[in-house]
């Protein structure tokens, strides 16, 4: 008999008590056996697509926590790269792509994409022989807008403003990038769950820049088409989509995209969220820095999240990612504070 995955079920409406766990950037630079193996591979692009190195970085976390779920390491700019753009990771200044012009995006080359990743599909394949039965597999995308806007400047901003101007300046360049970035990164989605993904995550990272007509037509309509591909082709497959700083947009997000799940960021109010749960499951929302702090801070906001929204479909989890200088024992102290409410 197959092992229940409580994660899973939950996405799908179920309560848990204790509500099941992970944590997003679950692998990464906070862990001594990461920060070895990152060294040993060389770039960080060799560390997402070589499936012996990205299968042990996405165990790391599970040996040491036992979390609810694990998630593909890889990063939501390989679309762009198995796209024909460059991409190089450069210490301290992060992700690196040459700006691409209102001009090249109809000669995006789709031909190669998935031979292109298909390390991440082996990758994929391999952990969900490895992993417990009981643990979630999360497969990931970022969602268009986010991965366009470092398409369009090449890199991070502090607000995003290349990809907002090339919006106002070039629309229908604009509406076809999103687009051809939806209809790629559904169709990479549907490859990670045929190759063993239980359930799959988009990431917005940069919704919360949008002005309202923006954010619809940026954030919610191309998000809302991967969902359609995703969902015609895996109908049982729950979908979590995570719109951080979407604010007040939050509350008609779920209906507009057809998500099964809501991430939320640790600005999401507490009552807000519990309106949001009524609709579904949520996930979040804990403030990275309340980890990174540890003590009463971190006690204090497990215990609001818990009390607010435990008794509903919850999948406990930050608001954002990890951070590098998170202490282990402050992920300790959180992972016994959540699974002691029963002693799970």
């Amino acid at each position: 008999m197959a092992e229940s995955r409580i994660l899973l079920e939950v996405l799908k409406g179920a309560q848990a008590t204790p509500p099941p766990i992970w944590m997003m950037r679950q692998a990464g630079r906070y862990l001594p056996e990461y920060r070895k193996l990152r060294k040993q591979a060389g770039s960080f692009l060799d560390l997402c697509y070589n499936p012996d190195f990205a299968v042990e970085v996405t165990l790391q976390p599970i040996r040491r926590f036992g979390f609810d779920a694990s998630i593909l390491f890889s990063d939501i700019l390989v679309v762009p790269h198995a796209l024909g753009r460059d991409l190089r990771f450069e210490e301290g200044r992060g992700p690196l792509l040459k700006p691409i012009g209102p001009d090249e995006v109809d000669a995006l080359d789709r031909d190669g994409f998935h031979d292109h990743l298909a390390p991440v599909y082996e990758t994929v394949r391999r952990l969900r022989s490895e992993l417990p039965g009981s643990t979630t597999l999360i497969g990931f995308c970022g969602a268009p807008w986010t991965v366009a806007t470092y398409m369009i400047a090449g890199h991070g901003t502090t607000d995003q403003a290349p990809g907002r101007l090339f919006a106002y300046r070039h629309p229908e360049a604009m509406k076809r990038l999103l687009k051809t970035i939806a209809e790629q990164s559904a169709a990479y989605l549907i490859r990670q769950i045929e190759a063993g993904a239980d359930t799959v995550q988009i990431f917005d990272s940069w919704s919360g820049v949008l002005d309202e007509p923006s954010f619809l037509a940026f954030c919610v309509e191309p998000v809302a088409e991967i969902i359609r591909l995703v969902k015609a082709a895996h109908p049982d497959v729950p979908i979590i989509a995570f719109p951080k700083g979407a604010g007040a947009h939050y509350d008609s997000y779920r209906t507009l995209t057809g998500a099964a799940a809501l991430g939320l960021d640790w600005t999401v109010p507490l009552s807000q969220a519990k309106r949001l749960q009524a609709g579904g499951a949520v996930q979040g929302n804990l403030d990275p820095q309340r980890l990174v702090a540890g003590g009463r801070a971190l006690s204090d906001g497990v215990d609001a999240i818990l009390d607010a929204l435990g008794d509903g479909p919850l999948v406990f989890n930050l608001g954002h990612g990890i951070t590098p200088d998170t202490p282990i024992a402050h992920v300790e102290a959180m992972v016994a504070q959540v699974r002691g409410r029963t002693g799970r």
